[in-house]
């Protein structure tokens, strides 16, 4: 990785965050002792002034499965379909946090990942919560410093005019992946992270302009490409949402209350669907797909 990109981004990752949230991502690696190796921070909480009443994301990266969990299924789980998602609450406030290890977590930073979920959200901005210590800090560093290259490698040849530009690849790039998820947010809502920090990606995006091969990919090329990718991240995302149920409690009662408060729903959940999580995603879903709630 070139060593500006890799400056900036270990920058970033070492700004300060709230004290409540760093004093969870302690709290988090504290249970996995021997396995926890570093803890980020990420997503529109980092914007947030008051914690209060909102759900924390954490990426707990840890040294392999077997030293997280032991034997038995999570870990098998965590290496087939990555990430696991747990939820956590310490000091009143509440998140979920996902695991990867150090090498799963540096894979889906980069060009050979399974889906686009990681890289697309650690181009955005993150914060290095926690680390065991400096070996741990520089694998998190170098992992997180592909994500952006990794998303302009795969967004800059589908585009007809502005690859030149760090701010409409993003944008861009934003709106592909979006569109390879399961997503509750507003159609603006890819524009929205770009607006709300365009000093960090005209940064971090101009490093990682100079960081590109020329592509010879043709942007029709490119959006097929891109269209594949797409429906296989929705597929991805429905069998991890599926598996959710089975490692958050509450689960279907968390996703109700995202879907409500991104698309302006009023899902109530039933206590037949909190008995029944996996049966009441799949009869759920079509509906929600259909009205336009989740796309």
């Amino acid at each position: 990785m070139a060593e500006p990109l890799r400056d900036l981004v270990a920058v970033e990752l070492e700004k300060p965050i709230d004290p409540r949230a760093a004093a969870m991502a302690a709290a988090i690696a504290a249970l996995y002792p021997g396995a926890a190796r570093a803890v980020l921070f990420y997503g529109s909480c980092l914007r947030e002034k008051n914690l209060d009443g909102l759900m924390l994301d954490f990426y707990l990266i840890v040294s392999d499965y077997r030293g997280a969990y032991g034997r038995g299924w999570l870990g098998f789980a965590n290496r087939v379909l990555p990430p696991n998602v747990f939820p956590f609450a310490h000091d009143g406030l509440t998140a979920k946090y996902a695991v990867l290890s150090e090498a799963d977590f540096a894979r889906e930073c980069g060009l050979e990942a399974s889906s686009t979920s990681v890289w697309a959200r650690f181009a955005q901005p993150s914060r290095l919560a926690w680390a065991a210590d400096e070996a741990a800090r520089a694998t998190v560093v170098e992992a997180v410093a592909l994500a952006a290259p990794t998303l302009f490698a795969l967004t800059r040849p589908t585009m007809a005019a502005g690859r030149d530009d760090p701010l409409a690849i993003f944008r861009a790039g934003f709106a592909l992946t979006y569109g390879a998820e399961l997503r509750a947010e507003r159609a603006a809502r890819p524009d929205s992270i770009v607006d709300a920090d365009e000093d960090y990606y005209l940064r971090i995006g101009t490093a990682a302009l100079a960081t590109l091969p020329v592509s010879r990919e043709r942007p029709g090329a490119a959006r097929r490409r891109w269209r594949r990718r797409q429906r296989k991240g929705k597929a991805l995302t429905a069998l991890r949402l599926a598996k959710a149920t089975t490692t958050f409690a509450g689960g279907i009662d968390y996703l109700a209350w995202k879907i409500n408060r991104h698309a302006g729903t009023k899902i109530e959940v039933t206590p037949w669907q909190r008995r029944h999580p996996i049966l009441a995603g799949i009869i759920l879903l079509p509906r929600l797909l259909r009205g336009g709630a989740v796309r």
